[in-house]
């Protein structure tokens, strides 16, 4: 099998999960039409569509589509029919099962309604997309399948094309989002900077308050407490966790293969940063930040999705 990511995927570059290719072709008295098309998915799931008829294609496609990509909802349909007089008409028993149990499914949810359906005809059901396909009666299905799979090879090539230029437009949002967090990251360490003598004057004037009610109280520990609460107030930590995940994004962005997942956990992480420092914000400009922090993290978490 030939390696056909090897001239698609971009050193570096994030691949995306939405792609589609299509194609045609014909050999052996066949005409054959392919349509590929993948969207979001946490994992992988392939959904095939082919001829039964046809022996170990579907394996082979299956093998193939496995050995090319990470993740996705994948979907592969291909029509065959003859492009011979004489042909003949063979039923796709996956097809015509699939139908017969939807519409078990809908005459039962209807008498589960007090509904009545008129019986389906024969003629409806054959009529169906993908039940009834056209098959020769001398066809050498193994030759057949050779010829399909040497041609999806180009199918293929064109989808995994798609989605490596998917993933370098996706690369280009994704830094912009990085560099957009990093900049509110570094407004941030510079308010908290700023906030600092005020937020020193205010606990020393706390504690003075405190002194003056409190008769009896242990001086050392009110001075303990008011310490606590401006630990507890100090972003240093989530200021340097927010810096650690940007450089780990950006690793992560330069590196080949998939990084969706992590990429993902990564986005998580962010907006967790992101939460702390608004609750431990303290000052308007800090949470005007804070709150342009999530907006920022908001967006590379929605388009982190569309990752391989």
């Amino acid at each position: 099998m030939p390696d056909t990511s090897a001239n698609t995927q971009h050193p570096g570059t994030p691949q995306s999960m939405t792609a589609f290719a299509a194609g045609r072709g014909n050999a052996l008295g066949h005409d054959w039409a392919w349509e590929l098309r993948s969207v979001n998915g946490k994992g992988l799931d392939l959904r095939l569509r082919v001829p039964d008829w046809i022996t170990g294609l579907e394996a082979a496609l299956r093998a193939r589509l496995s050995a090319a990509l990470g993740r996705g909802n994948v979907t592969l349909s291909l029509r065959v029919s003859s492009a011979e007089a004489g042909g003949r008409m063979a039923v796709n028993t996956a097809q015509l099962d699939a139908a017969l149990d939807a519409m078990a499914e809908v005459e039962a949810r209807a008498m589960a309604r007090g509904l009545s359906l008129a019986p389906a005809r024969l003629g409806d059901i054959l009529a169906l997309r993908g039940v009834l396909e056209t098959a020769s009666a001398d066809t050498n299905t193994e030759a057949l399948s050779a010829a399909l799979l040497a041609d999806f090879d180009a199918v293929l090539t064109d989808f995994l094309a798609m989605r490596a230029d998917e993933g370098a437009a996706l690369a280009v949002l994704l830094d912009a989002h990085l560099d957009e967090i990093a900049r509110l990251t570094a407004s941030a360490a510079k308010a908290a900077e700023a906030r600092r003598p005020e937020a020193a004057a205010a606990l020393t004037a706390a504690l003075s308050r405190v002194m003056e009610d409190a008769s009896g109280a242990d001086p050392d520990r009110v001075a303990q407490e008011l310490a606590m609460m401006a630990v507890k107030a100090d972003i240093t930590e989530e200021i340097g966790r927010l810096d650690a995940h940007v450089a780990a994004a950006r690793a992560l962005l330069a590196h080949d293969g998939p990084v969706g997942r992590k990429l993902d956990f990564l986005a998580q992480e962010f907006n967790r940063e992101a939460n702390t420092l608004c609750s431990k914000a303290g000052s308007v400009a800090l949470t005007a930040i804070g709150l342009e922090l999530k907006a920022a993290v908001d967006q590379l978490r929605e388009q982190v999705q569309n990752v391989e």
